[in-house]
């Protein structure tokens, strides 16, 4: 059939869909010409009967890939309008213009040939409904996604063939550029390399990401950054260091001087978007070392990663020590199991108003669900570890506080090298701007208006460096000076040192660690400790078998004695309230109430109240009312209105009377109550205290 024969009455009744794209917003700034060609189009299905009112044109997908209709928008248009039987033809000039997803391309195909839609492209018309034109079409979608296979293979190629060889040119990070050779150098602007040289040695001092942040924020350092796309792309801005770029530059291995390529692999989400999968190293592609000058040695990379990977919580039994906190636990990220010999977590228990440090060997009990297979309470295990550090720190106490003071002195003059060097860009830029003012003809005021306002601006940001830069170094010097005397006081006394409250436990698990390479724990009969210190040397600890936190929580004997003296008075709830109020606190560290009061009495097998009271020949209501002759409810109406006195026995209303004298109320008339008791009628203790008082 010729093409103008495909053409029936029913296409032309309804509307054509003229679909127009490029594959990238470069491509549709400079091959026009290919653009062009895709409107011309209309002009082909006018000349197949349809009005030009009735040709619809579909560009809204201008620089997408037709890799896949997930952010197409105008594509799928294009497919519900067909589908909805609106679109008598589709045109487009070539199949990769509508679809280079042979998914994509034979969806479209199935939709037009259920709704008789008719598919034009530079080469023909073509009717899906027919074998011969679907086959046609369908061998062209294959060819198209071949073709784009082909292309990315071919660019993926020559990537990897320059990578292989470290030729490949790839976006620096901060802190490097390439010279005319497009070769890596080191920045030229020396604050930038000042910036990265305070980085790595701050880590290689502390040990954790987070530490150097906090030191630059607390010394007011700011941290390169270059922009990397838009109008002002390639500048170098400063910035708070944050922890994800500390993390960034720590895995860079761009920083030991080395080439690598295949670091991260682009992956495609369900929903069509693109994003990046870190491998790990041995499925880099490429990696080679010595390739340009590098701030640290591969070595010490390497050293990082181990650290920053021993830090990681989220390692498991992989994990080592990790960076020293502030918790009370001394031996926090040192401690193995005596039994399976893995490393034992820390956790900590409140008990009068303070942490408790235990040692536990958790990840049995985690994996399978079975007993924990070692706690061990480490306040005890803690104090006799601090002994013997000290011990072993007093022959070094004095050559110790004087290499940390001298670390302290060179932490802060490269502080203050990074201050006075922003000051000297800000003040660069001012004598930059006032050049450029002056060389201007002060007759172009439009010129010169501008560039005395840049001038202005620049002075501006002179005299906030300045003031920054004197603000800092006078809040540095008295600090430092302060330190310098503070250690030189403390060295000849490392004791002192160590029990100084204002001594943070963070530095003080640091001291421990330069010492200790770790501790072997084994509870029995007694608690074993096998040392292994940092020099070589090993000692071994045996200390009494610690108290398990049970017992740990029970009440005070101390408490327990108070209870009783206070039960000949008062009730559960007033105990309480005494305990409350002489600031004593339940084992657990928790306020008392009156069934905390009630329990502690069970527990230790205390006399109860209204065993004391009956003891001291205290009458029921019912006894009083026999001797005085009346009822009990009268009896209590007469506690009530205060003409006779009764003793509380429990915080329910619950009383006890003393023997009735000459003066106690009688009752005024009626029979006594004696008179109205049935036969064999006996007076009982209530019946919550009738075990108890047999």
């Amino acid at each position: 059939m010729t093409g103008s024969a495909k053409v029936t009455a029913e296409h032309l009744r309804r509307d054509a869909y003229l679909y127009v794209r490029q594959s990238s917003l470069k491509q549709v700034a400079n091959n026009t010409e290919s653009t062009w060609r895709q409107y011309d189009l209309r002009g082909r299905a006018i000349a197949l009967g349809w009005a030009d009112a009735q040709i619809t044109v579909i560009d809204t997908d201008q620089g997408r890939s037709g890799a896949s209709s997930a952010d197409r928008d105008g594509f799928q248009r294009l497919v519900a309008e067909v589908g909805l039987g609106r679109a008598g033809i589709v045109l487009g000039l070539e199949v990769s213009r509508l679809a280079r997803n042979n998914t994509d391309w034979h969806r479209l195909l199935e939709i037009c040939a259920l709704t008789s839609t008719l598919i034009l492209d530079e080469d023909g018309l073509y009717d899906p409904r027919t074998f011969n034109d679907r086959l046609v079409l369908g061998m062209k979608g294959t060819m198209s996604e071949a073709e784009l296979h082909l292309l990315g293979a071919r660019l993926r190629g020559g990537q990897l063939s320059k990578a292989r060889r470290g030729e490949l040119k790839q976006a620096l990070p901060i802190g490097y550029c390439y010279d005319g050779a497009d070769h890596p150098v080191l920045d030229p602007d020396a604050q930038i390399r000042g910036a990265l040289e305070r980085l790595f040695a701050l880590f290689a001092q502390t040990g954790s990401a987070r530490a150097v942040v906090m030191a630059f924020a607390r010394d007011g350092l700011l941290f390169p950054a270059r922009i990397r796309s838009g109008p002002r792309k390639g500048q170098v801005i400063w910035e708070p260091l944050k922890h994800w770029r500390v993390l960034s530059v720590l895995h860079n291995p761009c920083y030991a001087g080395a080439f690598c390529y295949g670091r991260r692999r682009t992956i495609r989400t369900p929903d069509g978007r693109v994003g990046f999968e870190v491998l790990p190293r041995e499925q880099w592609d490429t990696l080679i070392a010595d390739h340009h000058p590098g701030y640290i040695s591969i070595g010490q990379w390497e050293a990082n990663l181990a650290q920053l990977a021993g830090n990681a919580q989220s390692r498991g039994q992989e994990r080592k020590a990790g960076p020293p906190r502030e918790g009370p636990a001394l031996l926090q990220g040192l401690v193995l199991c005596g039994r399976c010999g893995r490393r034992m977590t820390v956790g900590y228990r409140q008990y009068r108003d303070q942490l408790w440090p235990d040692y536990r060997c958790m990840t049995e009990a985690i994996q399978n669900g079975t007993r924990i297979c070692q706690r061990i309470p480490g306040a005890k295990l803690d104090h006799a570890i601090a002994d013997l550090l000290l011990t072993l720190l007093t022959p070094l106490a004095v050559e110790t506080a004087l290499a940390v003071t001298e670390q302290i002195a060179a932490r802060e003059q490269q502080a203050d090298r990074l201050r006075a060097a922003h000051v000297q860009r800000a003040e660069q830029r001012a004598d930059l701007a006032r050049r450029r003012y002056l060389a201007v003809d002060p007759g172009n005021r439009l010129v010169a208006d501008t560039l005395e306002a840049d001038w202005n601006a620049a002075l501006r940001e002179v005299r906030a460096a300045r003031q920054e830069y004197a603000a800092a170094t006078s809040a540095a010097v008295p600090l430092a000076q302060a330190t310098r005397t503070r250690l030189t006081a403390l060295a000849a006394d490392v004791h002192t040192l160590w029990h100084d409250p204002a001594t943070p436990m963070r530095e003080r698990k640091r001291i421990a660690r330069l010492l200790i390479t770790d501790i072997t724990l084994n509870k029995a009969d007694q608690l074993t400790a096998w040392i292994r210190l940092s020099g070589g040397q090993n000692h071994t600890l045996t200390l009494d078998k610690p108290v398990g936190g049970g017992k740990s929580w029970q009440t005070h004997p101390d408490t327990v004695t108070l209870i009783d003296e206070l039960l000949g008075e008062y009730t559960h709830r007033q105990i309480a309230a005494i305990l409350n109020q002489r600031g004593i606190r339940s084992g657990k560290g928790r306020t008392y109430n009156a069934l905390m009061v009630r329990d502690i009495r069970d527990a230790y097998q205390l006399v109860h109240r209204y065993q004391r009271l009956r003891e001291q020949g205290l009458l029921t209501v019912e006894e009083y009312a026999h001797a005085v002759g009346t009822t009990p409810q009268t009896v209590k109406i007469w506690r009530r209105n205060g003409l006779i006195t009764g003793i509380a026995y429990n915080d329910k209303n619950g009383y006890l009377f003393p023997a009735p004298g000459p003066d106690a109320p009688r009752p005024a008339q009626g029979r006594p109550f004696a008179d109205r008791r049935p036969p064999g009628f006996e007076v009982k203790p209530p019946r919550k205290y009738r075990r108890r008082a047999v």
